[in-house]
């Protein structure tokens, strides 16, 4: 049996904040910077160009990429051999969110009631966790922070299972493009097929863990991404949906089993600030 302390995961999940918020992961910046070699337009190019001078600003200074600091997003895989000593698992992401977010100066996003007062709880908590139990002693902790721009171009589709492949790229398509500038592009976009409504959803944001150009597993998942890329970078949408070559940077897909009847599809989308940390305890 592991143990790992309360306090450890507080401190690891704060600094993950910090990092998440100034630090562009290196395969986003490789696939950015191979973008504005293979970018005709010269708008476009000038916008990947201010998006890379941005990031390394962020880096540099040790301030957010984005104002927009997101939606703090956990995924959390716990092996059966560790217990965790001197509080639980959630409130010490939790924690260390409420220490990260107010230390590094980052932006409090989160309203407590989503209707009525809608009143900022001023340091980005509750956290919202997705925990999966593997075996071993391992604690891997990824966030995944969501800003509300692409956030709010998740898309979702009960299809029929007669709509086939075909019904799928159609609609993820028509989904990234009635997007347009919207998430600022170029993007990254994540799906997830299968499942029911919910679990199709959390998929979707799992696609986006993925780093950028890596493939499927499955020969023909990773066909998949490779046209829907194609198709998406035909709209012409371009950088910040002002014209180019480059709408979407990577389309990462996954599945799980599905019911006879259904055929769930969802979209979730990363801005070109694809951002995410990840920490081994």
């Amino acid at each position: 049996m592991k143990i790992i302390q309360y306090s450890k995961i507080v401190e690891s999940v704060s600094d993950m904040c910090i990092a998440a918020a100034c630090d562009l992961p290196q395969d986003v910046w490789e696939s950015i910077k191979e973008a504005r070699k293979k970018e005709p337009f010269s708008r476009a190019r000038i916008i990947i160009d201010q998006i890379l001078e941005n990031a390394s600003i962020a880096q540099e200074e040790r301030v957010p990429i984005c104002q927009d600091t997101g939606s703090a997003v956990f995924f959390v895989k716990i092996g059966g051999d560790v217990r965790i000593e001197g509080g639980t698992l959630s409130d010490a992401v939790n924690e260390g969110t409420r220490i990260g977010y107010t230390k590094g100066n980052l932006r409090g996003s989160i309203v407590d009631d989503p209707i009525f007062d809608r009143k900022n709880t001023g340091d980005n908590t509750p956290a919202i966790i997705h925990v999966d139990i593997v075996d071993g002693d391992m604690l891997e902790i990824i966030l995944l922070p969501k800003g509300g721009g692409c956030e709010n171009m998740s898309c979702l589709a009960m299809l029929k299972p007669s709509h086939g492949l075909q019904g799928v790229k159609k609609f993820v398509v028509e989904s990234v493009v009635s997007a347009g500038g919207n998430p600022c592009p170029p993007i990254v976009v994540g799906i997830g097929v299968g499942g029911t409504a919910d679990c199709a959803g959390i998929l979707s944001k799992k696609a986006l863990l993925r780093p950028v150009g890596v493939h499927h597993t499955d020969k023909r998942y990773a066909e998949l991404e490779t046209d829907l890329l194609k198709e998406i970078n035909a709209s012409g949408i371009g950088p910040q949906g002002l014209g180019g070559k480059h709408t979407a940077l990577w389309v990462s897909v996954e599945y799980l089993p599905c019911h006879i009847a259904s055929l769930p599809v969802a979209v979730s989308i990363n801005c070109h600030a694809a951002r995410r940390s990840t920490v081994i305890l």
